[in-house]
């Protein structure tokens, strides 16, 4: 069993940065590959970046590469995403997930509980 928790949410005016934090735990949240996934209001939600175990591999689609990066710390049991150059678009509540794998089509076996970014234009 793995619990996740997001945290580093808030309002941010476009153009800006945002770090979002996910702590893991659970005795084995190191073995897991790990994603960032988000959700706007009447939308599906969407995949935006995952990281492997090792954290030397990382995905992310075309719509946020270069201005997304996912980094792991395995000994803190944390996972962040580093938004840069934000969009109003980017505007949704976001989601943290462990799965057994990591990739660009990973699906989460445990998730957080969300939180929300706000992009003001």
């Amino acid at each position: 069993q793995v619990q996740l928790v997001e945290s580093g949410g808030g309002l941010v005016q476009a153009g800006g940065s945002l770090r979002l934090s996910c702590a893991a735990s659970g005795r084995t949240a190191s073995s897991y590959g790990m994603g960032w996934f988000r959700q706007a209001p009447g939308k599906e939600r969407e995949f935006v970046a995952a990281i492997n175990r090792s954290g030397r591999i990382t995905y992310y689609p075309d719509s946020v590469k270069g201005r997304f990066t996912i980094s792991r710390d395995n000994v803190k049991n944390t996972v962040y995403l580093h938004m840069n150059s934000l969009k109003p678009e980017d505007t949704a509540v976001y989601y943290c997930a462990a799965a057994l794998s990591a990739s660009s089509t990973m699906t989460g076996d445990y998730w957080g509980q969300g939180t929300q970014v706000t992009v003001s234009s």
